[in-house]
């Protein structure tokens, strides 16, 4: 072989090795790009999930929910995001969390906060007393092992990771801001990787990620890297007409027109400063109460003796009760007549006009020679309604009882 010849063969071999790594380059960008590819798809099993879908199943459960609160869930669903709510005791939080695994039939996990809550309470115990018992039977050796899924008790955290179900559980991880900063911090490994590590198993990661739903009374501020870790949203005292909706569906047997006089008091009431202003869920309360002293089908309007002899369904604090006058009570009563005239009003102009579109729509027919379908309205969509005061499912409540949501 002459010099020019090994030459030769020296440059082709380097060609190939330059096409070689070239080829490893450029398989190592199709990877990337097909990892980026996956990245962007969705992380839940509600990739396929329709607004039109989740509006259904609001409405099923005679949940009222406007555009904004629709559009959240749907993203935080979708993008397998948790979800953080924010908003007054007794706004419609909790319920969110138990219409959704209702509406999806799916498992409601719930793990109620409280101060003092710690990470082992909330994600799994070892049942010493078992293992105990197993040792001195003979069952079971140290040398074997105790720490096995035998002896596990599994608490909410964990029992939302390790779900196997084709469809993901909803965790609801309600009032969050009772626990204490150091257990928020636990949380962060839970919502940022939908995974939590376990001395005795090592890491523990969600095949399906769950329904996370948070929610938050605001008695303290969250830290920044919980907010960042979640889509929010914050819930408003729903407005007159709003509540009066809430009521209707979730209180039938009440008359329409004391259902508007039972929330243009509410709303008067929520003017006043008062330690706890009445939320949805004492409206409802108050709506129930007074349906059931009233006979099927009294739409007489509200006396000042009724609404201060059920004062309690409204109100939860003494000094708040004690502030509750006889001026005021006449105000409370004026208010009621307002929303009364406000709810028989509308009635009245939507008949008119009901009467008027129909003969717009005989004369078109007439006009045309046929029927033209009219387009589909749509109903007006706010607020909450309540979800407060279920006991925790799997036990781990506050000592106390006392639950707002």
């Amino acid at each position: 072989m002459t010099d020019g010849d090994a030459g030769s063969g020296t440059d082709t071999d380097g060609v190939e090795r330059r096409r070689s790594s070239a080829d490893a380059d450029a398989d190592g960008v199709e990877r990337r790009r097909s990892s980026a590819d996956a990245g962007d798809g969705p992380r839940s099993a509600f990739g396929d999930l329709t607004e039109a879908d989740l509006r259904a199943l609001f409405a099923d459960a005679d949940y009222v929910a406007d555009d904004r609160l629709v559009t959240t869930v749907l993203l935080a669903l979708r993008l397998g995001k948790p979800l953080l709510i924010e908003g007054e005791p007794g706004s419609g939080k909790t319920e969110l969390g138990k219409v959704l695994a209702s509406g999806f039939d799916t498992e409601l996990i719930r793990l109620q906060c409280y101060e003092g809550l710690a990470a082992e309470q909330s994600l799994y115990e070892w049942n010493y007393a078992k293992q105990l018992l197993a040792v001195q039977s003979g069952e079971q050796s140290v040398s074997e092992g105790l720490f096995t899924e035998e002896y596990l008790f599994e608490r909410p955290l964990l029992r939302a990771l390790r779900s196997g179900d084709d469809r993901p559980p909803v965790l609801l991880i309600d009032e969050v801001d009772r626990a204490d900063e150091e257990f928020e911090a636990f949380l962060l490994e839970v919502l940022s990787d939908f995974q939590v590590t376990v001395p005795e198993f090592g890491t523990v990661s969600a095949e399906r990620p769950p329904v996370v739903v948070i929610t938050s009374n605001r008695t303290r501020g969250l830290s920044d890297a919980l907010k960042r870790r979640c889509l929010y949203l914050h819930v408003e005292p729903p407005a007159f007409e709003t509540e009066v909706e809430i009521v209707r569906r979730k209180v039938p047997r009440l008359d329409a027109v004391v259902a508007a006089e039972v929330c243009g008091v509410v709303q008067e009431l929520r003017e006043q400063a008062f330690l706890k202003r009445p939320g949805v869920a004492e409206t409802l309360d108050w709506a129930r109460a007074v349906a059931e002293l009233r006979a099927d089908g009294d739409a007489s309007s509200l006396t000042p003796a009724e609404v201060d002899n059920t004062l309690g369904a409204l109100l939860k604090e003494a000094e708040d009760v004690e502030r509750v006058d006889t001026g005021l009570l006449e105000r409370l009563a004026e208010a009621a007549r307002e929303a009364r005239a406000a709810v028989d009003g509308g009635e009245t102009d939507a008949d008119e006009d009901d009467a008027g579109g129909s003969t717009s729509t005989d004369r078109n027919a007439e006009g045309t020679g046929g029927d033209e379908p009219a387009p589909d309205g749509t109903a007006a969509n706010g607020g909450t309604p309540d979800g407060d005061d279920a006991e925790p499912t799997d036990g781990n409540g506050p000592p106390d009882g006392d639950r707002e949501g």
